[in-house]
C-alpha cells in the first residue's frame, strides 16, 4: 500500500501536479507580501479622506495580502489540493458592507499583491504595488488641488449686488436660496480659497459666511 502511494506521488511530481515548497520559498513569499501590504497600508492611512479612519480596514489589508499569498502557495504546489480549495472557497460568502468605495480598490490591490507574491512573481508584486501607489498619490494631489466646497452666505437684501460682483468669475454651481423677510441664505458649490470668504465678510450687510468642504460630485 505504501509503495503504491509512493509511486502515485512520484508520478504526480513528474507531471508537475505536486511541487515541494521549501521553508525559504514560503518565508520569502510571505515577506514580499508583507512588504507590499505595509506599503498599501501606509498609502491608505496617509491619503484616507473619510470621516474617521478605521484601523480594522487597515489591518484587513495586511491580513488579506498574507492570507492570499498562503492560499496561492498551496494551490501552486499541489494541483489536486487546488481543486479542493477552489471548491471550498466557492461556498464562502461575505456580507459585510464596504462603507467607502475607495476601500474596495485597496482591498483588490492587497489581493493582487498576495496573488503575485504567492505565485513567486516578486518583481511584479513589488513593482506593481509601488507603481499603483504612486499613481494614486499623484492623482490624490491633483484632485486635492481642485477641492469643492459648499459656500453658504447669509445676508440682507442690500448686499446682493456686491455679493454677485464678488462671486463673478468664480467657478460655481447654484444649490439653494432661502429667503426669510429681508434675510437671504444663498448656497453655492464652488472651488475657491479662504481669501474669498474674507472678501465676502467685508461686504456691508453680510451677516456670516460658511465654507464647508464636501466630497460628493458637484
Amino acid at each position: 500500500m505504501n509503495s503504491i502511494k509512493q509511486l502515485l506521488q512520484e508520478n504526480m511530481e513528474q507531471l508537475g501536479m505536486i511541487e515541494s515548497l521549501s521553508f525559504t520559498t514560503v518565508a520569502f513569499s510571505m515577506l514580499v507580501s508583507l512588504i507590499c501590504a505595509i506599503m498599501i497600508y501606509i498609502v491608505y492611512r496617509h491619503f484616507y479622506k473619510g470621516v474617521s479612519f478605521s484601523e480594522n480596514t487597515g489591518m484587513l489589508i495586511i491580513m488579506l495580502s498574507l492570507v492570499t499569498t498562503f492560499i496561492i502557495l498551496c494551490i501552486s504546489s499541489n494541483l489536486v489540493l487546488s481543486l479542493g480549495m477552489v471548491g471550498a472557497l466557492s461556498i464562502v460568502r461575505f456580507r459585510a458592507a464596504v462603507k467607502e468605495p475607495l476601500d474596495v480598490g485597496f482591498l483588490f490591490l492587497a489581493i493582487a499583491a498576495g496573488i503575485t507574491s504567492g505565485a513567486r512573481l516578486y518583481e511584479v508584486a513589488l513593482g506593481g504595488t509601488i507603481i499603483i501607489c504612486l499613481i494614486f498619490a499623484i492623482g490624490f494631489f491633483l484632485i486635492t488641488g481642485r477641492r469643492s466646497y459648499l459656500l453658504v452666505i447669509r445676508y440682507n437684501g442690500e448686499a446682493e449686488d456686491e455679493i454677485d460682483e464678488c462671486l463673478d468669475g468664480e467657478k460655481k454651481k447654484f444649490r439653494s436660496k432661502i429667503k426669510n423677510g429681508n434675510i437671504t441664505e444663498l448656497t453655492y458649490a464652488i472651488s475657491c480659497d479662504e481669501e474669498l470668504v474674507d472678501e465676502l465678510n467685508n461686504i456691508e450687510g453680510v451677516e456670516n459666511v460658511v465654507l464647508v468642504q464636501y466630497t460628493q460630485e458637484a
